[in-house]
């Protein structure tokens, strides 16, 4: 198979994926609506930072311990769920408490709109997702020619995947940007935080009950 076949087939493959709502489009959006441009350009770039370790891991070939061994699998679920519980709690119990007001935003603003903790949430959310390694485990080998060097072209083929995701990551930024003068009402703030909070949850919920 040509080589710039493999690349427009599994880049129809990943674009789907991409489209497709998840949590972290939940996480863009909802950043990127608060008004906090840098920090959820901070959680992009950490998705894409998790993207190229789990690319990079499968095509050493070390995330096929993942579906070899149950425990390690079982861990690092159960740890991404943990995280997620305990992210979409925070989110939605400060709706509650009074927080995600003009309060917040006082104390918390300038500060929380940073690029290295929106990479931090970002990575970590997608490092702890043990299904995605699965998933490259299960669809990046089936594209790579048997002939062409595994890790060089696995690398290529998740350079792919991380290009459609920043330009996808683009037009959300953008669009939740248009609306942010609207969602950043605390009305308007405290549902898109329970909105996000609760899809975060189900995620989590999700991914500690999957088999």
């Amino acid at each position: 198979m040509a080589m710039s076949t493999v690349l427009w087939s599994f880049a129809l493959v990943v674009g789907l994926l991409t489209l497709t709502p998840g949590l972290d489009t939940a996480l863009i959006l909802r950043t990127a609506a608060l008004g906090r441009r840098t920090r959820a350009w901070g959680v992009v770039l950490g998705i894409q930072t998790g993207t190229l370790v789990w690319g990079a891991l499968t095509s050493l070939g070390v995330t096929a311990l993942l579906t070899a061994s149950h425990l390690a699998y079982e861990i690092l679920r159960w740890a991404g769920a943990a995280y997620l519980l305990w992210m979409a709690a925070r989110m939605v119990g400060d709706t509650f408490r009074g927080r995600g007001t003009h309060h917040e935003e006082v104390a918390v603003g300038a500060a929380a709109d940073t690029l290295s903790g929106g990479w931090r949430q970002g990575t970590l959310t997608n490092l702890l997702n043990p299904k995605v390694g699965v998933f490259y485990v299960a669809v990046l080998p089936q594209f790579i020619p048997a002939d062409a060097p595994h890790f060089t072209t696995g690398l290529l083929l998740t350079g792919v995947h991380i290009t459609l995701g920043m330009i996808w990551s683009t037009v959300l930024i953008a669009s939740a940007t248009a609306l942010g003068a609207w969602l950043r009402r605390p009305r308007s703030r405290r549902v898109l935080d329970r909105v996000t909070g609760t899809v975060i949850g189900v995620f989590a919920v999700r991914l500690a009950v999957s088999d």
